[in-house]
């Protein structure tokens, strides 16, 4: 993984909006795996649940990194590179 990415600078020091996908949990759906974006902490479900808020939250809002919400992992996504990241000093960040 490498940082082919000009994004960067758009990770901000965040807060989750929810312990779980935030949309999911308003409308009672179900997720796979979640994803916390870098750029305002919003939480949504991946592309393998059946809703994928995380990808629509990128397509609405124009955040194009995530960060894994998952216990033990630490990588991020950018939507807008189709590229795997490792971003150095990014905390590890997991829902309960």
């Amino acid at each position: 993984m490498s940082n082919p990415c000009e994004h960067l600078d758009l990770i901000n020091d965040v807060q989750p909006s929810a312990e779980g996908c935030e949309e999911c949990l308003a409308s009672g759906g179900r997720w796979v795996h979640l994803r916390l974006c870098l750029t305002c902490g919003h939480v949504g479900c991946c592309d393998s649940s059946p809703a994928k808020h995380a990808t629509a939250h990128y397509h609405g809002a124009g955040h194009p990194l995530v960060q894994s919400f998952e216990p033990g992992e630490e990588w991020v996504w950018c939507y807008a590179d189709d590229a795997l990241l490792k971003v150095d000093g990014l905390p590890e960040r997991s829902h309960p």
